[in-house]
């Protein structure tokens, strides 16, 4: 890869992991509209391993506390402050990533294979785009993270199992399922972040698998690019995404899935050959 496409990939997965507009369906477009060959399974490894540091920087004073919660469960004698928070919060996170983890083990392949077409990305975009819209309208943000219940937990969690397929976002659907629960926005991010790290722990193992048993040689140098600017690119979208949604709704991001999903929609089924770098004259 040239350094302008590890450049373009660091920068769409690490913008578009934690931002609620999908970042397999960008990562399944970038090369059927660009003319690009696919990345791979190593590069595809690189940049979750890139957004998954980022998460875990920014979030680490609540992993910590979580973490120490799930210690204190097991040191501390007093049943009466044994069960905090902290530890109900993690309890609900594993909770809700059972769901996804067990799909995407039984139905990873399926969707890999039927579900990468610019139809479904478009369809998908345009949605669930619109579903994030009504949750954010209609729903009273009046409940905290600590707020969120177990049947909501796995609410979420069945919500984020949909989003193995392309175009949905992880992102996107956790936390317009946690909007339909009355979480405000701030709150809503948070879990859905704090659950990214298993479920992108979860997908890089599992590609990392595939990498190993397929023997297959690879450019340490580019995989090491990649890591370090998805974490570079990753860091800043979940730093801006935060602030923006202390002042802030989700209207733009509805609005350029809106966009998105029309104009995938409108290649898929009348432009099939479209190539976006030919279009610019560039190839």
């Amino acid at each position: 890869m040239t350094i302008s496409q590890l450049i373009l990939l660091s920068f769409i997965q690490g913008v578009t992991e934690f931002l609620p507009i999908s970042s397999s369906g960008h990562l399944i477009i970038l090369p059927k509209l660009a003319g690009f060959e696919d990345q791979g399974l190593v590069m595809d490894v690189a940049v979750h391993l890139g957004t998954l540091l980022a998460v875990i920087i920014y979030f680490w004073r609540d992993i910590y506390r979580l973490l120490f919660s799930a210690v204190n469960v097991f040191l501390n004698t007093n049943s009466q402050s044994r069960f905090n928070s902290d530890f109900l919060l993690l309890i609900k996170l594993l909770i809700s990533s059972l769901p996804v983890i067990f799909m995407g083990l039984i139905f990873s392949k399926y969707f890999i294979i039927n579900f990468r077409t610019l139809e479904i990305i478009g369809w998908t975009t345009l949605i669930f785009g619109v579903l994030l819209f009504f949750s954010d309208k209609l729903n009273m943000t009046i409940l905290r993270i600590n707020h969120i219940s177990f049947s909501g937990a796995i609410f979420i969690g069945l919500m984020q199992a949909v989003a193995l397929i392309p175009g949905t976002s992880r992102s996107g659907i956790t936390m317009t399922a946690a909007r339909f629960l009355g979480v405000e926005r701030q709150d809503a991010a948070r879990f859905s972040m704090l659950l990214a790290i298993p479920a992108i722990l979860g997908a890089a193992s599992l590609k990392s698998y595939e990498v190993y048993i397929s023997g297959k040689n690879f450019m340490m140098i580019e995989a090491v690019i990649l890591v370090v600017l998805s974490f570079v690119f990753a860091l800043f979208a979940i730093t801006f995404l935060m602030a923006w949604l202390r002042r802030a709704n989700f209207t733009p991001f509805v609005i350029y899935r809106v966009v998105l999903g029309s104009l995938l929609i409108f290649i898929a089924y009348k432009a099939p050959e479209f190539n976006f770098w030919s279009y610019l004259g560039i190839y």
